[in-house]
């Protein structure tokens, strides 16, 4: 498995997957910059990614702001938080459950957040959906820009589905399964193909739809 590191990586992916599929040259082209955005694996990478799941990106980020603003986010930091200071971040009840359950999980080794992005990708995702409210996209979105995974789409995507349609003029904006059977082309450089058409998107849409807070 060749780990997604740094940008150079982001470019040899992109030649690679106009090789394969060249009708991506002018998505490319539009789509300007294709972003690495990698952050550092552990505790603080997944719950950014479980943050990010909000309703608007601006509501993600002002809750980030102030779960940064207690200390490092650690999972034995977090675990320590008085619930009523938790109540002051705006997560809902579920995010809140999801966040306090991956601190226990960590510090009672249950999940090693760092040796996980090690493994084979299937059986990493495995490994991460049997976490209580961790589902297929958070796993996937971890071991992508937190893992560099080379070869994830997470096909889930809303923002991806709606790329991917607009790009190809589709009539209709396909479905997770449908969107996964598109992306088997791009293989084994599909993190880079899914970077490339959230690019696609916030040049479409002049939003920023990339999961990271």
């Amino acid at each position: 498995m060749t780990i997604i590191r740094n940008e150079t990586d982001i470019e040899d992916g992109l030649e690679r997957l106009l090789k394969l599929d060249p009708r991506l040259a002018p998505i490319i082209e539009f789509s300007g910059p294709v972003p690495l955005r990698l952050a550092t694996p552990g505790f603080a990478g997944l719950a950014s990614i479980i943050v990010s799941q909000m309703v608007s990106r601006a509501s993600a980020d002002a809750i980030w702001r102030r779960i940064e603003a207690v200390g490092p986010v650690t999972a034995q930091a977090y675990a320590a938080l008085d619930p009523d200071v938790i109540a002051t971040f705006g997560l809902s009840r579920a995010k809140a459950s999801t966040l306090r359950g991956l601190a226990h999980a960590v510090i009672g080794g249950d999940i090693d957040l760092d040796a996980i992005c090690a493994l084979d990708g299937s059986e990493a995702l495995r490994r991460l959906v049997l976490l209580p409210g961790i589902g297929p996209w958070t796993a996937e979105v971890y071991l992508m820009f937190c893992g560099g995974h080379p070869d994830i789409f997470p096909s889930g995507d809303v923002a991806l589905q709606a790329s991917v349609a607009k790009a190809f003029l589709m009539e209709a904006r396909p479905n997770a399964r449908q969107l996964s059977e598109i992306a088997k082309v791009w293989a084994p450089h599909r993190s880079v193909a899914a970077r490339l058409f959230w690019a696609h998107y916030a040049a479409t849409m002049r939003r920023d739809a990339l999961p990271l807070v």
